[in-house]
């Protein structure tokens, strides 16, 4: 047998705004800025691709034996 919550001491409204208070807030997430910045970044790596695909190579002459180290 519980006591009658009529009977409490606590005040209702006091009660009430604590729970408030304590009840975890819903915060809204806006999408703009997040798929902002994962179009950014795929544009980015696909561009970096694209010039290391068509970019030309940077050694274009082979050195010659005698460099090597070769007989």
């Amino acid at each position: 047998m519980g006591m009658d919550p009529r009977d409490s001491a606590l005040d209702a409204v006091a009660v009430a705004y604590v729970r408030a208070l304590l009840r975890p807030k819903t915060r809204v997430q806006k999408l703009g800025p997040v798929l902002a910045a994962a179009a950014f970044a795929a544009f980015c790596a696909i561009s970096f691709a694209t010039v290391m695909v068509l970019a030309p190579p940077t050694v274009t002459q082979h050195l010659p034996e005698d460099r090597l180290g070769g007989p």
